[in-house]
């Protein structure tokens, strides 16, 4: 799987709709050019521009209705054609891929309740170019759910709604807003129901941070609500923000991907045609090896981001590996993004400072994204929760087929609760991926994984250990790393042929083990560390800690391929 290149890219795998929108997104960035959209994003200047093109190309109405709200066959919800448009938008800017985001996360609780009234309206809204917005979050409260101050008040065989809330993209400007709150009374009931941003008694007060995307807070002054407006109640209601989170929060790793690409291209550019005491930059030893890395880590992003999104299609009651995988998307994936970032700055040091550059913003967009839509320990609470069953459960589901679609994701809308069980998930088999391939640091990292299995088996944590965050993040951090090398494979496999032994995939296959090997040896140390750690616990870790062994010439042929990149996009001033 080649990285994301806009002017490349045929889409060939979608169907004529998607890849005409697909087009027509890249070519209105394209033509807008570096220096208008960096003009915009310093002046802090709002992009109806976008927002009109997203109109006029029916794109949320396409992408974002499902198929039976919709009036057009190209009307579905489809997380083959989402994935790959969250990458574009990020590649582009963030602050334009964020209305996609909000409005996804908005659209969530409307579509996952029985209302069909709401549903109808928001199709019609869809339709006429509307975005949406997503009101979970309070100042005073952030996400936690249960201390909201969101209010619904009976008032006359209706009810008034009181409040405020914070942090909400596109809540200056939604055609409706999705708020989760609580019916006030002797016995407090969860609720989700809709507002309009244009309403009178709804009051945006103010962009909460300086940027040309909208992350309002707003307040409800007795804005009037009937049970037309009411989304789902209860547990219902509850279930509803939790799985729309489990779904969308998979496009924070697109994005990810798409700006630590364009960084990419930027950096081995502007590397390139620079000469320090008579030599190009790029022939410096320790230049190549960070370029490498970060080519590696990048390669390694996509592929299992794109594998992932299989599972997420392949979702069902019976399947939900995807409760596994999107929080990894959303965790480490983005984090990854950031280690790229550094990676390449090293590289370009005082360049990715300068104004006119992509990566200026780049720097600062990549931060955003582990800590949006909670924070990357909140996600691997939720990944910690598969270790015992991934790691030791007998019985495998066999992997997903690719998914391109065309096809709609119903399941993501009947979810149910989606956070119950997890520990019963069956998971596939990672193993038998893992025995597919054979180069010198994947055998290494598979020695790794019997030591972490033997961790667990012989002195894994006690009762107070597996309350203590601390101490179970960082051993969250080496399962994650399994988990993350067994979609990362079945992708190259896929792409491949199930050809394991061309040279080309080896190559590669072995310079990514080699991070890997390493970060899965530096988050043993860190436990070895931990205060708690019992003596057979460290001794445990430190048989966990192993060194690379990648050949001089593989290395080579991958700083090849990382360096092959250079003068291969530039963005259009």
């Amino acid at each position: 799987m080649a990285l994301f290149h806009p002017l490349n890219e045929t889409w060939d795998q979608y169907d004529e709709t998607t890849r005409k929108i697909f087009r027509a997104t890249v070519d209105f960035f394209e033509k807008k050019g570096k220096r208008a959209l960096k003009h915009e994003d310093h002046e802090v200047i709002w992009y109806q521009d976008f927002l009109d093109f997203l109109k006029s190309e029916k794109v949320f109405y396409y992408f974002l209705t499902p198929a039976e709200y919709g009036d057009s066959a190209d009307c579905r919800w489809d997380s083959a054609r989402n994935t790959a448009y969250s990458e574009i938008l990020g590649f582009y800017s963030l602050s334009h891929w964020y209305t996609w985001q909000v409005s996804i996360l908005g659209l969530g609780p409307i579509w996952i309740g029985k209302n069909e009234e709401v549903k109808r309206k928001t199709a019609a809204k869809l339709k006429e170019g509307g975005v949406f917005a997503f009101g979970l979050s309070e100042k005073e409260h952030g996400a936690d759910l249960i201390a909201s101050d969101m209010m619904l008040i009976p008032e006359n065989g209706a009810y008034v709604a009181r409040g405020d809330k914070y942090y909400i993209g596109n809540g200056n400007c939604a055609a409706y807003v999705s708020v989760f709150g609580k019916i006030a009374g002797r016995r407090e009931e969860f609720v989700f129901f809709v507002v309009e941003s244009e309403h009178p008694k709804y009051e945006c007060t103010g962009n909460v941070v300086r940027s040309q995307k909208y992350v309002a807070e707003f307040v409800l002054h007795d804005y009037p609500i009937t049970e037309n407006e009411i989304l789902s109640r209860g547990r219902d209601a509850w279930d509803a923000s939790l799985a729309t989170v489990a779904f969308a929060k998979f496009n924070l790793g697109l994005a990810a991907i798409g700006i630590a690409t364009h960084a990419y291209y930027e950096a081995i550019n502007h590397a390139s045609a620079r000469r320090l005491y008579g030599t190009y930059v790029t022939e410096f030893p320790h230049i190549i090896q960070l370029f490498t890395e970060a080519y590696a880590r990048l390669e390694a992003m996509r592929l299992f981001a794109y594998r992932a999104k299989d599972y997420m299609k392949e979702a069902s009651a019976d399947d939900r590996r995807y409760l596994l995988y999107n929080p990894m998307v959303k965790m480490k994936v983005t984090m990854q993004g950031e280690e790229v970032i550094n990676l390449l700055w090293d590289v370009i040091a005082a360049r990715g400072f300068e104004k006119d550059t992509y990566f200026e913003s780049a720097t600062r967009d990549i931060r955003m994204l582990p800590k949006l839509e909670g924070t990357a320990h909140v996600n691997m609470v939720l990944v910690i929760k598969f270790m015992q069953s991934f790691l030791f459960e007998k019985n495998r589901k066999s992997p997903p087929p690719v998914d391109f679609g065309p096809s709609q994701d119903g399941f993501l809308f009947s979810q149910g609760s989606t956070t119950k069980g997890l520990e019963q998930v069956l998971p596939g088999d990672y193993q038998a991926v893992y025995s597919r391939f054979d180069t010198p640091n994947l055998n290494i990292f598979r020695r790794q994984i019997e030591s972490l299995k033997a961790f667990l088996a012989e002195c894994g944590p006690d009762k107070d250990q597996s309350k203590d965050l601390d101490f179970m993040l960082t051993l969250g951090e080496i399962f994650t790393l399994v988990a993350y090398g067994h979609l990362i494979l079945e992708q190259l496999e896929l792409d491949t042929g199930k050809n394991p032994k061309s040279s080309d995939v080896s190559d590669l296959i072995d310079v990514i083990f080699d991070f890997m090997i390493r970060d899965f040896s530096r988050h043993s140390v860190t436990l070895y560390g931990k205060p708690s750690a019992t003596d057979a616990q460290q001794k445990a870790c430190l048989s966990m800690i192993e060194r690379p062994l990648t050949g001089k010439d593989v290395f080579d042929r991958v700083s090849q391929r990382a360096l092959s990149l250079n003068g291969s996009y530039t963005m259009p001033e």
